[in-house]
């Protein structure tokens, strides 16, 4: 397994991928981010969504999540190609070996890390994400953070995702950045 490397902190030419668990804001601190150091954007699970002609929900319904995750990977890997574009994945794709391996050596990782109350409240607005099909947002935020913070942790980057606007979440990655 590949570990960060901390003289790649700085973005240079590599893509930036944003990680965290759902609800951490990749998305949406990805376009923010992306607009203010003028490169592209790029989600991966609309990119994935595109490709298979149906949404993430409908694919892990049709298909199954290790179907789903297959098919992540995939993306990730033709996105992840050398021109630099922030990229935000779903909070699954840093957990497959590959995929986190792929980022750690050819992009720069950074973990947007937020408290798991705030997590909760935040993915309770959308009902679009499968892993929390009809159950409780924090105990399944809990599971998933006690399997994947320590991945994440291996990103290059770690900053706190808080319960305030994204451009606070912006200004600190681009702190971390040196920009």
């Amino acid at each position: 397994m590949a570990q960060p490397n901390p003289s790649q902190r700085v973005h240079g030419a590599r893509p930036i991928v944003l990680v965290g668990l759902m609800g951490a804001g990749k998305s949406t601190v990805g376009r923010r981010l992306a607009s203010r150091l003028s490169l592209p954007f790029v989600d991966a699970d609309t990119e994935i969504e595109t490709a298979a002609g149906m949404t993430v929900s409908e694919i892990f319904a049709k298909f199954g999540e290790p179907y789903f995750r297959d098919g992540e990977r995939r993306v990730i890997a033709r996105l992840i190609d050398g021109r630099p574009k922030v990229i935000a994945t779903g909070g699954g794709a840093f957990v497959n070996d590959e995929t986190r391996d792929l980022i750690l050596t050819q992009a720069t990782a950074i973990w947007l890390d937020a408290d798991l109350r705030v997590l909760a409240e935040r993915v309770k607005r959308r009902d679009t994400r499968p892993l929390l099909s009809g159950r409780d947002p924090l105990p399944v935020l809990r599971e998933l953070a006690a399997v994947r913070n320590p991945l994440y942790a291996l990103a290059h980057i770690r900053v706190p995702s808080a319960n305030a606007p994204h451009e606070v979440t912006v200004a600190a990655i681009l702190k971390e950045l040196g920009k």
